[in-house]
């Protein structure tokens, strides 16, 4: 494969997200240089993994135009300015094409944004596009009808993850710096896990939702994804804050998020469980991988031992919650136009009685109080992300990990599932590579809104570690 020619496209297309807006709101660099350099990156790579599905070059470019010519005359800058991005296809975009992965919305375009977008776009983002989804966002890999399959940036004959897998797929090549995801059973982190790149699935209310149809439900969030901890932290800081349309947003303001992350990790107790408990047994390569990444947080000074949360009722909670939520969201769509899974979901969803939905709302209570008493304990969970490396792309889920037969397309995504349930922060940052090359994410768990701390968590390894500087060989 060719490498970039331009050396000054490469810097800029894997330089940090503060580093970039920095330099534009110094004037060293303009928001047309960044741009183009990054529409050429999507022209070079973007057809080797189908990460952006709808791309307004001229637009950005005009939008950048736009952006250079207001730092001139007003001086002032958003926390984002110039920034380009392309947005998770089941985000609304006024005037941009949003399908969610499926022929029923192929020629759907909102007018109006939604609260994540409109957020970064009035932190001074360029918008460059949409990113790819699997249908509805259902399972954690990313494919679909209209658009087809989004592969994998370190070999491209396997799965870039889902539901953010475009997104976390143009961060890993260089077409991004941050991207907006979202996240219920692991959409956020499996992709950051699969492309070695960075998801933060924050704790409920921390990022505002609207519109929203159950506008109480906790267990879809929505966060940020880049390159590095620092950079999600930057997007999450635009992204939180209270919001007067969401009846669960916390107060705490996003600039909390701008603090400085360095920590000292000494005495910091750390729990690590490569399955929790037989729960959610991950394959050999995962376990390997990650077992070297904890030996990390010794060297920092941490105080690591094996243990892991009472997570009794974590699966049925997160089973019938989502089942619920389905058919509340999709239950009118016709059937025939969905795929199966999707179709079994919305059916399980509409079984659902009133006292099953009680049942589940009671585990959840007795689930959050079971991880508190963990917590009080440890400062951290750590435990892998994803229970497997990425896959066939061929396929629509794993059958079997670590020699058990998985029930559905679901179980295989337990590792993350299991602690969407707890309503706790959970980070994904690049833990290593298989021997084969394949990047294994690292998920680092917090206590009860301590989203701070995860991020500062997650940095002190980064920096220790470097994962995250190996870019995959396509997009260098």
């Amino acid at each position: 494969m060719t490498r970039m020619e331009d050396p000054v496209s490469a810097e800029l297309c894997f330089a940090s997200a503060r580093d970039l807006v920095r330099r534009i709101r110094a004037r060293e660099l303009s928001a047309r240089e960044v741009t183009e350099a990054h529409l050429a990156q999507i022209e070079r790579t973007n057809p080797q993994v189908n990460a952006i599905v709808t791309l307004l070059a001229e637009q950005a470019l005009d939008q950048a135009r736009a952006a250079d010519e207001a730092l001139m005359s007003a001086g002032y800058a958003g926390r984002l300015h110039g920034l380009p991005v392309a947005h998770k296809d089941t985000h609304e975009t006024a005037g941009i094409r949003t399908t969610w992965g499926s022929p029923l919305l192929a020629d759907n375009v909102p007018v109006r944004d939604e609260l994540v977008i409109e957020r970064m776009r009035a932190a001074g983002v360029i918008t460059l596009g949409k990113t790819n989804v699997p249908e509805f966002a259902a399972g954690s890999h990313t494919f679909n009808p209209i658009f087809g399959a989004t592969l994998n940036p370190y070999d491209p004959s396997r799965s870039a993850g889902g539901s953010s897998g475009g997104a976390a797929a143009a961060l890993a090549c260089g077409m991004h710096a941050v991207a907006d995801g979202s996240d219920m059973g692991g959409s956020l982190r499996n992709p950051a896990s699969f492309c070695n790149v960075v998801g933060l699935r924050p704790s409920p209310g921390r990022v505002p939702s609207w519109p929203a149809l159950a506008a109480w439900a906790t267990m879809s969030v929505q966060g940020p994804m880049a390159r590095s901890v620092g950079d999600a932290a930057l997007l999450l800081s635009v992204l939180a804050g209270p919001d007067p349309r969401s009846p669960i947003a916390l107060e705490t303001p996003g600039e909390v998020f701008t603090r400085p992350l360095e920590r000292d990790m000494t005495g910091l107790r750390v729990a690590w469980s490569p399955d929790l408990g037989g729960l959610a047994p991950a394959d050999r390569e995962v376990v390997e991988t990650l077992g070297s990444a904890v030996k990390v947080f010794a060297d920092l000074g941490c105080v690591v031992e094996e243990d892991c949360p009472d997570l009794t009722g974590a699966d049925e909670v997160f089973r019938t919650l989502r089942a619920w939520q389905f058919e509340l969201a999709l239950g009118m769509l016709p059937e025939a136009a969905l795929k199966r899974s999707l179709v079994d979901n919305i059916e399980v969803g509409r079984a659902l009685t009133g006292p099953d939905i009680g049942r589940a709302e009671v585990l959840h209570t007795r689930l959050f109080h079971q991880v508190r008493e963990f917590f009080e304990q440890y400062d951290a969970l750590l435990l892998p992300v994803s229970q497997v490396v990425p896959f066939d792309t061929g396929l629509e889920y794993p059958a079997e990990v670590a020699g058990r037969r998985m029930r559905d397309y679901l179980e295989w995504m337990a590792s993350s599932y299991l602690i969407s349930a707890t309503g706790c922060p959970a980070l994904s940052v690049p833990g290593g590579f298989t021997p084969g090359g394949l990047p294994v994410g690292l998920q680092i768990v917090g206590p009860h809104r301590a989203d701070f701390a995860v991020l500062q968590i997650g940095h002190a390894f980064e920096q220790a570690t470097h994962h995250a500087a190996r870019h995959p060989a396509l997009a260098v």
